[in-house]
């Protein structure tokens, strides 16, 4: 299902770019565009995971710069059954993450210094199971494309404002500017219409089976929530398409942002967790023992967004 979404992604968007480039340059205009949504799909296609970790700035670690980190994510991928995908913090201070690739074998997860700092080691187990069910389910292709092509799209507009009134010679000059003016909330369309929120739903549910415990996650999500809007993200305020990539919507919401809502309300995601965990209808074995650092010795590498951190950490990474 999620390859047959990817595909109608690419189409739509193909046929889009040569109806803007028929509107600012004729036939000749819709074949440009049609190279040039060509070059993009194969783009996106490949190096789509690539380009968002590179614009949240994303470092990689291993087991030697963040043990406890990278030996979360390890055991959890084996519970799973998947491969080892690799491992990155994103410098921020909003406590949030998410997983990239466009399939198990090629897949990445990234976690905010932000939430590896406020989350206990069994929270970030929970959200890092989440993120690995994802993967597992190929959400991370098209959630990742969505994002390359949403914000493409949002760059198309742009170009057609700019352009739109030098074709008044043949009536197209107003067409660009309207073009401009539907083509912004129409990203945002493509997004809620690519990203079923129901996702969420279900990587809860795989993730707290993964995991062992629904409880976990669902502390995450609350602590995540009432985090992460009183934090900044201003890489996801600027790139207000990669949003759903998240496991909390990391936008303020203020402005244009609140088109680009894919999440579910938290509320109802942690409701469904307390009904899994009273259930008792999820994985019970618990993830391996693994050697554990000591918490004297940070596991997580000391970098600072600068953005008003403190010295005292309420996660096990300190």
């Amino acid at each position: 299902m999620n390859t047959i979404r990817t595909a109608m992604l690419l189409a739509f968007m193909t046929a889009l770019f040569m109806a803007v480039g028929y509107a600012l340059g004729g036939r000749s205009g819709m074949m440009i565009a049609f190279l040039f949504a060509a070059g993009t799909n194969l783009f996106s296609w490949w190096n789509a995971d690539s380009l968002v970790l590179r614009v949240y700035g994303a470092q990689e670690v291993d087991a030697q710069t963040a043990p406890e980190y990278y030996a979360i994510v390890r055991d959890l991928a084996g519970r799973a059954g998947l491969p080892m995908p690799r491992v990155y913090i994103i410098n921020s201070d909003q406590p949030n993450a998410f997983a990239t690739g466009r399939n198990p074998q090629n897949a990445a997860v990234a976690a905010s210094v932000g939430l590896l700092n406020a989350l206990t080691r069994e929270e970030v187990a929970g959200v890092m199971a989440h993120e690995l069910a994802h993967i597992q389910h190929r959400d991370t292709l098209t959630m990742t494309i969505t994002a390359t092509l949403a914000g493409a799209i949002s760059m198309l507009g742009n170009f057609a404002f700019f352009f739109g009134d030098r074709r008044e010679n043949n009536g197209f000059g107003i067409v660009g500017t309207l073009i401009a003016m539907i083509v912004a909330p129409l990203a945002a369309m493509l997004v809620q219409m690519a990203i079923s929120r129901t996702r969420e739903y279900e990587a809860d549910r795989r993730g707290a089976e993964i995991c062992g415990e629904p409880l976990w996650l669902a502390s995450a999500l609350r602590k995540i929530e009432n985090a992460a809007h009183q934090v900044p993200n201003m890489q996801a305020e600027h790139n207000p398409a990669t949003a759903h990539m998240f496991i909390i919507n990391p936008l303020s919401g203020e402005g244009m942002d609140n088109l680009f809502s894919t999440h579910p309300n938290t509320a109802n995601r942690i409701a469904e967790l307390e009904k899994m965990a009273a259930a008792g209808n999820f994985g019970s074995t618990q993830p391996r023992a693994t050697a554990n650092p000591s918490r004297n010795a940070r596991s997580v590498p000391n970098v600072s967004s600068g953005q008003g951190r403190t010295n005292a950490s309420k996660g096990p990474w300190s």
